[in-house]
């Protein structure tokens, strides 16, 4: 029989791979998406119910009409500065949204859950690449959202038998490698997308001087001067979350448990616009600006646990390849 999966937030970027993915690998997929900031046209499944997080009902009604084995949960805002400017809004949706369905879940008898964290958990790194065992004092409301909801699905493990994998990771990066799916933000604020919307410009006959895009600071104590990035390949994130999904469901877990997901070297900005270049063969330039508050130089994770228990293996190991799965999308559009 077909284990039925819940995806929420299924119709943003990162929740739309995976549920192509999960359909590919013949589980039954049902969406649940506000689309406050996806796409139903992303949605690669028939089963979909708008709702939201912060409506009880929607919840309620939700799990009246369908039963799940276990849900993945993607639904987050994640603009750092936004969560400065705006904490309420990322404390009630994050937070708040996520008591919600872990609630709903436990009163319909669902009791496992793969949780889309961030290693903005982990603050200002002490060093790199951060492990699992890195503190955490994230330096944003955010990162807090995050490490809040870590802390209260440990509680819900001890509490309530509650099974939960939470994996973090820094930033996703390339689209679907058919080209049916892709980076869809408003506003991007994305590296990778913001430099190929750049090439994109001036490949309709823009001038590349008149150059939109912007680096923000070049005298960081790094080796170009710009500041260093984990990039993982959206379908390398999706197969981790499969992988954890996979676990749960084997019962080869007791509580809560969590997992790192990285390159373990990272990129500078300056290299990623570099290889953008190369792969589009367009001249893409940029301007400077100032730094951004609480940017640190370098943010590079470590997989090794992830690799080690949950047997995950990136597929995209270069930046090229990566860049190449974004710009097959981007050109198309």
């Amino acid at each position: 029989m077909k284990k039925s999966v819940l995806v929420v937030g299924g119709a943003g970027y990162i929740g739309s791979h995976m549920v192509k993915m999960l359909v590919n690998e013949g589980f039954k997929v049902t969406v649940f998406d506000n689309l406050s900031m996806g796409h139903r046209d992303a949605v690669l499944t028939d089963s979909f119910v708008q709702g939201d997080l912060l409506n009880i009902e929607n919840l309620k009604k939700l799990f009246r009409n369908y039963k799940f084995d276990i849900v993945i949960h993607f639904a987050a805002f994640c603009y750092v500065g936004e969560s400065v400017q705006f904490p309420a809004k990322y404390y009630e949706n994050n937070v708040v949204g996520t008591l919600n369905l872990l609630n709903e879940m436990l009163a319909a008898g669902v009791y496992k859950l793969v949780f889309s964290s961030s290693c903005a958990t982990y603050g200002l790194p002490q060093a790199t690449p951060i492990t699992e065992e890195h503190s955490q004092y994230p330096v944003n409301p955010y990162g807090w959202s995050k490490l809040i909801v870590e802390r209260i699905l440990q509680d819900y493990a001890d509490a309530y038998g509650m099974k939960s994998i939470s994996l973090r990771y820094f930033n996703a990066a390339g689209c679907d490698p058919d080209g049916v799916l892709g980076e869809r933000h408003e506003p991007e604020t994305h590296l990778i997308p913001l430099i190929l919307k750049e090439a994109l410009r001036v490949q309709r006959g823009g001038k590349p001087g008149d150059t939109k895009l912007s680096v923000f600071g070049i005298d960081y104590e790094t080796p170009d001067g710009t500041c260093i990035r984990d990039y993982i390949h959206v379908s390398d994130l999706c197969s981790a979350h499969l992988l954890a999904m996979t676990r749960l469901l084997s019962d080869n877990l007791a509580g809560f448990d969590f997992y790192n997901l990285g390159n373990g070297k990272g990129f500078s900005v300056k290299k990623v616009i570099e290889v953008c270049r190369r792969i589009t063969c367009i001249d893409i330039k940029y301007k400077v600006a100032s730094r951004r508050a609480g940017d640190p130089p370098l943010l590079v994770g470590s997989a090794e646990k992830a690799k080690l228990v949950l047997g995950w293996k990136p597929e995209y190991t270069t930046l090229d390849e990566i860049v190449k799965t974004a710009w097959k999308w981007f050109s198309k559009r």
